[in-house]
């Protein structure tokens, strides 16, 4: 018994590193619409090895600490999204930091309806080996939820 809650709250004291994203897109739209959160003090570590010579205040609450085109290509950099095997560029179009937390909107054009989709999710993997980006779908009428791993960094869906 001793054992079980000692394993138990030793589970408690380890960090959780995990991203959250959700790909929306409603059926008669071309666009694509993409909603991702992450802790902010995982993200500083990332967007540092992404960005090296570029400093953030840790503490900081001041959205216009990062510059948006620097967020913008970050984000292209860690996360490609692919529909009919062809790669899309994300035009950032909001985001908001808080104390724990970086929440971003990204906005995709596609051409043609989606039959294939596949994303790409590299946000946090060379850093933590338990990393788990989460990816909920929902295109059209098809909804799903994936998890991406350090060694399963993507996926590819049929929505046929």
């Amino acid at each position: 018994m001793l054992k079980v809650l000692l394993f138990n709250f030793l589970f408690l004291l380890h960090p959780v590193h995990v991203s959250l994203t959700t790909v929306s897109q409603k059926a008669d739209s071309d666009t694509m619409e993409i909603f991702f959160r992450m802790y902010y003090d995982d993200f500083l570590r990332d967007f540092s090895l992404y960005a090296p010579e570029f400093k953030i205040r840790k503490s900081t609450n001041d959205n216009s600490a990062i510059p948006r085109e620097m967020l913008n290509n970050y984000f292209n950099d860690r996360v490609r999204v692919y529909i009919n095997h062809k790669l899309l560029s994300g035009q950032l179009t909001d985001f908001s930091v808080d104390s724990y937390e970086i929440h971003m909107k990204i906005v995709y054009h596609s051409v043609g309806k989606p039959r294939v989709f596949k994303i790409r999710n590299q946000i946090l993997t060379g850093i933590y080996k338990d990393q788990a980006n989460m990816v909920y779908l929902k295109i059209n009428r098809y909804e799903n939820a994936l998890r991406l791993t350090v060694d399963e960094d993507e996926k590819s869906i049929s929505l046929k």
